[in-house]
């Protein structure tokens, strides 16, 4: 089975994760889990950590995430990726869900006492408010742009700068999830919801892109 297929296949076991992870959220599921791993985190992480992750989290922003998007799109045009410019809109559908969610999963946000943002900037975006706080705006749009990024790296880096850039990526991606529980801005449960859904969805553009074939090779 080739890689691109294993890939696709990711995408919808990731897809069905999050519609399952979902239907548990809205029955209350994971309430205690959520508040104990935020009061544990915000134990054991100096306050010192407030001005970095208010900076980081700012990186996740509707405007920021859609420029980098947009650069995306541009590069795909530049390099006829055709195929892949026709899914990459997926991070819309994929946004348009998450909006969805925060209206209809009833699963309120954290209380402002755990809130500990200290930036007076916001963009136009923050003050956009919706009822419910699953999934994760920052971690769905993140997510879709290391799943993108990670896929491409998959089928076609080679040697060093693939692992550093693979390690990046992941790194990325695991600070912006401690930074939205810290900063008190989303449970656990919202931003693992986040990250399902925009993995899922960004590995498809990617697994459009024209690349030599691969074959995996499994033993037995």
């Amino acid at each position: 089975m080739s890689v691109k297929k294993l890939l696709f296949l990711l995408s919808i076991l990731l897809f069905f994760t999050f519609i399952y992870l979902s239907y548990l959220v809205a029955k209350e599921t994971f309430t205690q889990i959520d508040f104990d791993s935020t009061v544990r985190l915000q134990d054991h992480l100096s306050r010192r950590w407030d001005l970095p992750f208010s900076v980081f989290s700012l990186i996740g922003s509707v405007e920021i995430t859609g420029l980098v998007w947009l650069i995306i799109f541009g590069l795909c045009i530049l390099k006829k990726h055709f195929k892949a410019v026709l899914f990459l809109p997926l991070f819309f559908l994929a946004s348009f869900i998450e909006i969805y969610g925060k209206l209809f999963v009833n699963h309120p946000a954290p209380p402002f006492l755990f809130y500990r943002g200290v930036l007076d900037f916001n963009f136009p975006s923050n003050y956009v408010q919706t009822a419910f706080s699953y999934p994760s705006g920052h971690l769905t749009r993140t997510a879709f742009l290391v799943a993108f990024g990670l896929t491409y790296l998959i089928l076609k880096g080679q040697g060093i700068t693939k692992f550093i850039f693979t390690l990046g990526l992941l790194t990325f991606l695991g600070l912006m999830v401690i930074s939205r529980v810290y900063l008190g801005e989303h449970w656990l449960s919202d931003v693992v919801g986040g990250t399902l859904i925009g993995l899922s969805f960004g590995i498809i553009p990617a697994i459009l892109i024209k690349t030599k074939p691969q074959k995996t090779k499994f033993l037995g």
